[in-house]
């Protein structure tokens, strides 16, 4: 198969799970082009962050190809995508609770450390509350704030790609709106995001492109706006996603 180097991200028929020989990844396929952000939904156990997890060298890849800028990176160490500029942001413990936000930023920087002060600077201007609150231990701030951390930590090595996996999950609507504004800035930046979310309406807004998922398969891939006014996505998934929020 002939790959194509202007895609950021390839996923090419991927089969993968947690267990050898039993996948929850039937096939699933992706594109990411520079600057986009791209949304992944579907119902519960349609292998959405799994997905994410392949991408990121978390889960054992059976069948298909994943590429970056042209390389295959299939089945890659985590450490090694986040050298070549790819961070990950998971759903749960995506802060270290006992240390500073500071501390955080920090070990977000740990593989260029030299680089901490510029990056800083950087995610202290996107996100000003973290400097607020620079001297402030992360398990004391607030689930918003949190997850204000785990993006900008994942920012301190100034990725290519954002992979964010749920990341309005289990915060209150007022919350989940600053999440999906902050998602829209960081990509805006420069940042080229894939954004798996139970929040399907709300993140089919903010997308350029959408990809749904179901039993570990793609359903149906179109912009954002077109899913949203899809009558069959609306009917089979939209409706269900939309009564969780």
């Amino acid at each position: 198969m002939a790959v194509r180097d202007d895609l950021l991200i390839h996923v090419d028929q991927v089969h993968g799970g947690y267990i050898p020989e039993v996948n929850i990844l039937n096939g699933c396929s992706l594109e990411l082009s520079p600057g986009e952000l791209i949304g992944i939904i579907g119902p519960n156990g349609a292998g959405k962050s799994t997905l994410l997890k392949a991408l990121f060298g978390l889960v054992k890849v059976n069948e298909g190809h994943i590429y970056y800028q042209g390389e295959e990176i299939t089945g890659m160490k985590a450490h090694s995508l986040v050298d070549r500029g790819i961070a990950y942001v998971p759903q749960n413990n995506n802060v270290f609770p006992s240390l500073t936000v500071r501390e955080n930023l920090e070990m977000g920087a740990y593989l260029r450390p030299q680089q901490f002060d510029e990056r800083f600077d950087v995610i202290s201007e996107m996100f000003p509350r973290l400097a607020e609150r620079q001297a402030q231990r992360a398990g004391a701030l607030s689930g918003g704030e949190r997850q204000m951390l785990a993006m900008g930590r994942a920012l301190m090595m100034e990725p290519k790609v954002i992979l964010l996996d749920e990341p309005s999950a289990g915060l209150s609507p007022a919350l989940q709106d600053q999440v999906f504004i902050n998602t829209k800035q960081i990509n805006t930046a420069g940042v080229s995001v894939i954004m798996v979310e139970q929040n399907a309406s709300r993140c089919l807004q903010i997308c350029d492109r959408g990809y749904v998922l179901d039993q570990g398969q793609n359903a149906y891939t179109n912009t954002g706006r077109a899913l949203l006014e899809d009558p069959k996505v609306i009917e089979l998934y939209l409706g269900t996603l939309a009564k969780a929020h």
